[in-house]
């Protein structure tokens, strides 16, 4: 995977988190929070799109790596209302 891959899929993974964190209504933070928001959504929206045996919906193909649009999205809404969650009991108790 070359350099440009790798920058590529992490433009894409940033899309995706900012989508994510935006539609829940909670932002981690700036471009790098959305590219790892967008990074482990992936990874838990392809799990769960496993668990529940539902096909990959639209997937971009970057230097032979598949990344799950839809599936990244939807795990970055769940990671990034986990993340809003945890933030508002710590700050909560404050």
């Amino acid at each position: 995977m070359t350099l440009t891959e790798v920058l590529i899929l992490l433009l894409v993974a940033a899309i995706c988190g900012s989508i994510g964190q935006s539609l829940v209504g909670y932002s981690a933070g700036g471009c790098l929070a959305s590219i790892f928001v967008g990074i482990i959504g992936a990874y838990l929206g392809v799990w769960l799109a496993r668990e529940l045996s539902l096909p990959i919906l639209f997937a971009v193909d970057v230097g032979g790596q598949a990344f799950p649009i839809v599936w990244s999205i939807i795990g970055s809404i769940i990671f990034a209302g986990i993340l809003g969650l945890i933030n508002r009991s710590i700050s909560g108790r404050r």
